[in-house]
């Protein structure tokens, strides 16, 4: 089954809500993820850009999908990530198939003309001197 990671953050109303009366958050995401044929292999809290991290499977993307919209959907986390994690010998397996993709890049465009050039350089020299009144 495919693995993934999942990065979290809670609102302010839901860590609220769990100093008043706190639980093992573990239990309720196994539930979630087993309603779906999955696993829930583990469960971090961290300090840093999110409040935690989760490592699970699912049978497929569409019940990964079902799992993440349902807890979205409940308004307890402010921000919520879903990254599909690879083996190794699944990116060795996609190397030796991208050796049999055939791309090639886009030529590049002509360059604009000189006037369109000058007006967008004076349009990123002002982007870079913003001035927020005290």
């Amino acid at each position: 089954m495919p693995l993934y990671l999942t990065k979290f953050s809670y609102t302010p109303e839901t860590w609220a809500k769990l100093i008043i009366k706190s639980e093992d958050r573990r239990r309720a995401t196994e539930r979630h993820i087993g309603a779906v044929g999955g696993t829930l292999h583990g469960f971090w809290y961290a300090f840093g850009a999110h409040d935690g991290y989760i490592v699970w499977d699912a049978p497929d993307n569409v019940s990964m999908a079902a799992v993440v919209l349902a807890i979205v959907s409940s308004g307890a986390p402010s921000s919520l990530e879903t990254t599909v994690l690879l083996t190794t010998e699944e990116m060795i397996a996609a190397l030796a198939k991208a050796n049999d993709v055939k791309y090639q890049p886009h030529l590049p465009k002509a360059p604009a003309p000189a006037p369109v050039l000058a007006r967008n350089r004076a349009l990123r020299a002002y982007r870079c001197f913003t001035f927020v009144p005290l």
